[in-house]
């Protein structure tokens, strides 16, 4: 794996350069990894994955938790990984344990043996030797190391016992590791600032090629993460790429790449698919759009999506997707799904204006431009 970064804007956010060599193009960062249920987005067919933007859709998280069910993992070890399985031998494959719809860490169940998650299979306690079966034998391009991640809520106590089994298994991940693919140092630390800071120096002095920050998304407020972004960032050496879980919104997207994260793992496009939503707000240039509602409109358009459930609309492609949701067509959430990740990928393109030193103006009047659609929404209700 290759990184380099190749543009600043404002301090912290930057552009930069990620080569693997199993994709035959560069990814360019700031970047966001597709959500995927065993390797495959959840509503696109493998046969129109190519009619995604090309490479920006080549990048796919997974959790190798996801195959605790079904094929064994020496049925996949004999395969060759989870390329050849997939049939996706140019696409990024990059393995994270948690994955907040299938496999969600249970803090509760924690403990120093290894991390307890919520699964379809039920609670299961993934050892660091475990997981490296999984990593060895679906040999992905870039893994995270198993990591204890706590909620926003949990004690000083608890905070401080999660950083440390952190690093124990960074340790025990980095010893046995038999792969080819690129290790991501694991940093957690809670709603601690100075846990935050330490665990990120330590995994910082860790042989491992970019980091994972894990323990977001989890009850803290949007207030209460810039001190905490900041504090890993700031500790983590520049030429190394970061991916982060748990920022989805669009909004959070920002906060993250204003601290300097380049990689984004999120639910968002899925979400919003599963609830019959169609992203629509506008990317090349952010303009007041105010959208016109019809008297008995549904209130779940908001400007920036549009609830295709319930909104009549007078272009055939909108209504041929209303009757597909009406009728609970599968086909609906599938072009839904293609629709989203279309959109939510050029969020992405324009966000990497960052090359042109504006990230800042674009993230205000984004954001600006989205406060006032939600406003215009509320007043015609």
């Amino acid at each position: 794996m290759k990184f380099a970064v190749k543009a600043w804007s404002n301090g912290k956010a930057r552009a930069g350069i990620l080569q693997l060599g199993s994709c035959p193009h560069n990814i360019e960062t700031p970047a966001l990894l597709l959500t995927t249920r065993k390797g495959l987005p959840v509503y696109i067919p493998p046969d129109h994955l190519p009619s995604l933007p090309s490479p920006d859709s080549n990048l796919l998280h997974f959790s190798p938790l996801h195959f605790l069910e079904g094929i064994s993992l020496k049925a996949i070890s004999n395969i060759g990984g989870l390329h050849p399985l997939l049939g996706l031998h140019d696409h990024i494959m990059v393995a994270v344990p948690r994955d907040s719809i299938i496999s969600i860490p249970d803090h509760d169940s924690t403990n120093r043996i290894g991390a307890s998650f919520e699964t379809p299979c039920g609670r299961m306690l993934i050892k660091p030797a475990d997981y490296m079966e999984m990593i060895s034998s679906m040999r992905p391009n870039l893994w995270a190391t198993l990591a204890d991640e706590v909620p926003a809520w949990a004690s000083e106590k608890r905070n401080k016992a999660s950083v440390e089994r952190t690093l124990k298994w960074l340790d025990e991940c980095i010893t046995s590791n038999s792969t080819d693919g690129a290790v991501l140092g694991s940093v957690v630390g809670g709603s601690r600032v100075e846990q935050r800071r330490s665990c990120a120096q330590e995994v910082a002095r860790r042989n491992v090629e970019g980091f994972w920050i894990g323990g977001f998304g989890l009850g803290e407020s949007m207030e209460e993460r810039n001190p905490l972004l900041n504090a890993v960032m700031d500790s983590l050496p520049e030429e190394k790429p970061r991916l982060i879980s748990g920022l989805g919104l669009p909004e959070e997207v920002l906060q993250g790449v204003a601290a300097g994260v380049d990689l984004f793992d999120s639910t968002y496009i899925y979400h919003l698919t599963l609830g019959g939503f169609a992203l629509t707000f506008p990317l090349e240039s952010i303009e007041k759009q105010v959208t016109k509602h019809q008297p008995n409109s549904n209130s779940g358009c908001d400007g920036t999506k549009i609830n295709l459930k319930c909104f009549t609309c007078q272009n055939h492609t909108k209504a041929y997707i209303n009757h597909l949701l009406n009728v609970h067509e599968m086909l609906a959430h599938i072009l839904l799904e293609m629709h989203n990740t279309h959109h939510f990928l050029g969020f992405f393109r324009s966000i990497r204006a960052i090359h042109e030193g504006k990230f800042e103006q674009f993230r205000q009047k984004f954001i600006g431009s989205r406060h006032e659609q939600l406003f215009s929404a509320a007043l015609s209700v």
